[in-house]
Formats: C-alpha cells, sequence, structure tokens
C-alpha cells in the first residue's frame, strides 16, 4: 500500500488491497481505462489496469484509489456504471475478498480469480451496512435482513459463497 504526502491510500497489488478485504466500500467514482464492446473487455495494453475506482472505507479517514486488474472484477463495475447506470437515490457498495470463495483453497490461487463483489443499492445502505458490521453477533443473514429487501442489483463472482 503505498501512501503520498496527501496521506491518500493507493491500491494496486493483492497485498494491498488484502487492507480492506471483506470490508463493504462505497465506490465514489469509477474511471475505466478500457471499455466493454459486443461484451468483451477491451482494454487498451496488457499491462495497465482497467480502471480506477476511489473507495471510502470506514476505518480510514480519506478516501481510496484503488486500481482494477481483474478482467471480470472491471466488468462487473461497468455493468453496473455504464450499462445498468446509478439514480441520484442509489449507491455502488463493492466488497474486495479472498475470504469468501467458496473453496478456501482457492484462496492460494486468488490471482487467478476475481475479487469484487458488485452492489447496488438504495442510497443510505452503505452507512447501515456499516454500522451492522460492528455488531459480531449478527450473522451475515440477520445483517442482510435489516438491510431490506437487499441490493437492487449485483455482480458476484460464481467463485464466492
Amino acid at each position: 500500500m503505498s501512501n503520498n504526502a496527501s496521506s491518500k491510500i493507493t491500491l494496486l497489488k493483492d497485498s494491498e488491497w488484502s487492507v480492506i478485504d471483506g470490508e463493504p466500500c462505497r465506490v465514489m467514482d469509477f474511471t475505466p481505462f478500457a471499455s466493454v464492446q459486443n461484451g468483451k473487455v477491451v482494454a487498451p495494453n496488457l499491462t495497465d489496469p482497467y480502471a480506477s475506482v476511489t473507495l471510502e472505507y470506514k476505518k480510514m479517514p480519506n478516501t481510496i484509489k484503488g486500481f482494477v486488474t481483474h478482467k471480470m472484477d472491471f466488468a462487473h463495475l461497468w455493468a453496473a456504471f455504464k450499462e445498468r447506470g446509478i439514480s441520484d437515490n442509489e449507491e455502488v457498495i463493492t466488497i474486495w475478498t479472498t475470504k469468501h470463495y467458496k473453496y478456501k483453497f482457492l484462496k492460494f490461487l486468488s490471482p487467478a480469480y476475481p475479487k469484487m463483489w458488485v452492489m447496488i443499492w438504495t442510497k443510505g445502505a452503505w452507512e447501515t451496512l456499516v454500522n451492522l458490521n460492528r455488531k459480531p453477533e449478527l450473522t451475515d443473514e440477520a445483517m442482510w435482513n435489516t438491510l431490506g429487501m437487499g441490493p437492487l442489483a449485483e455482480w458476484k463472482p460464481k467463485v464466492m459463497e
């Protein structure tokens, strides 16, 4: 994780992203460097990230800039922001994780697998979710039930439970 003079945090490698593993973050900005054309991700080259995201994470005072390096993670963000679109009364919440793979051994193969669960919620859900997340006695199911009907739309990699 790199820090510059303004204390902004930048996430590029999985080891840097792991500081927020399993934590809900609100996506404040999505800046694509690639695109989706005819259902396929088209990147400008083979080495640059597909996009950047600006995230709000409750445990850090400043926003976080993360670079999206997995094709499916990018496609899911693209689907949310560019294809479906986000209205003024909605927000995008993402959970970057290797902790929630269906099979624990996949964690060791994680560079090959997507890590972002992308969801669109009614505005205000992130605050509720973050506050519920601080109550360890609640099960995941209880947290979702407290939030009502759940996300309005979601893109969850099949390798996740």
